[in-house]
């Protein structure tokens, strides 16, 4: 046991990423209209997990620097989900460097009730060139279940002219859940450079696999809800970058203590084109609505629409 423990931790410790942060564009002069939503024709790619809650049987992991939820899970033996509800204090989209994982072990257990595994829609995918080299790829992941959905993430694939893969990424989406009718775009960047004369099409060029989809059990308290308010875009003068503000109130009881909102940017054919998450620092209740102000740019052609989603835990 402790020589396979060994191994595991052997193989881990050889994966490393570096964060990426948001860039602050220039605005330039501001011309304020409001959002709408874009045309998009989905389709369908199955999920590839199957949910197993975690037994009482447990060890402790300590993340190294490039784990992801789902490279701990395969490697441990179990599956996302089970491993996320042995640690539902961790986030899957900012998992730290030292923390501590109970890896779950044994099977299902008997009598609890299961997570459903969701067929999630992808309505687009495909990457914009940068001018300096690399792409920035979108996949638009569409919930058109009633009940909420989790832990969305999928594989990304790099593919050349003759369809064999160059580069892969599994890719978390910003907010942890996703609501009934919504839309929310998973993004990578790959080094992979490539001519900047068009967009790397669906098909051939970028691959996207659905991974994970969970709906949300009934009764689920982790997440509360909330509304969004008086949004509002304001261009910059290039088109290239948004200033997006509006408010954000909590439509039930109890305090949030995490708040995150999401603006997605589309061009004029509803492609994404840019998206980012900004964090408010302050508690969220009923009665203290929490204004946002942020900017987001585009990595491709100039914006023409924003969407927002909203997220709150307590």
């Amino acid at each position: 046991m402790r020589r396979t423990l060994a191994c595991l931790f052997l193989l881990l410790s050889l994966v490393a990423c570096q964060p990426k942060a948001a860039a602050t564009p220039d605005l330039g002069t501001a011309v304020p209209y409001q959002t709408g939503t874009p045309t998009r024709t989905p389709t369908v790619i199955p999920p590839l997990t199957e949910i197993i809650l975690p037994t009482p049987t447990t060890y402790t992991y300590t993340v190294l620097s490039g784990d992801t939820f789902i490279s701990i899970a395969q490697h441990s033996g179990v599956s996302v989900q089970a491993l996320q509800a042995a640690n539902p204090g961790v986030s899957a989209t900012a998992l730290s460097v030292g923390t501590k994982l109970v890896i779950p072990t044994g099977g299902q257990v008997s009598g609890e009730p299961t997570p459903t595994a969701a067929t999630l829609p992808v309505l687009q995918a495909h990457c914009w060139p940068e001018t300096t080299g690399g792409l920035w790829c979108f996949a638009l992941m569409q919930n058109d279940y009633a009940e909420t959905l989790e832990d969305i993430s999928a594989q990304f694939a790099l593919l050349d002219s003759g369809g064999q893969q160059i580069a892969s990424q599994v890719v978390y989406g910003l907010l942890d859940i996703l609501p009934p009718g919504a839309s929310m775009p998973l993004a990578a960047h790959f080094t992979v450079t490539v001519q900047a004369s068009a967009p790397v099409q669906a098909g051939p060029g970028l691959r996207v696999q659905v991974l994970t989809a969970i709906r949300l059990l009934p009764g689920d308290t982790r997440y509360l809800p909330v509304s969004l308010e008086n949004t509002l875009v304001k261009m910059g003068a290039d088109g290239q970058s948004a200033d997006v503000s509006g408010r954000v109130r909590l439509t039930g009881t109890g305090t949030a203590n995490t708040l995150w909102v999401l603006a997605s940017a589309f061009d004029a054919a509803g492609n994404v084109v840019g998206v980012r998450r900004w964090e408010s620092a302050a508690a969220l209740t009923a009665v203290a609505p929490v204004a946002f102000n942020f900017p987001v740019s585009s990595v491709g052609p100039g914006i023409a629409q924003v969407e927002f989603l909203a997220e709150a835990r307590p």
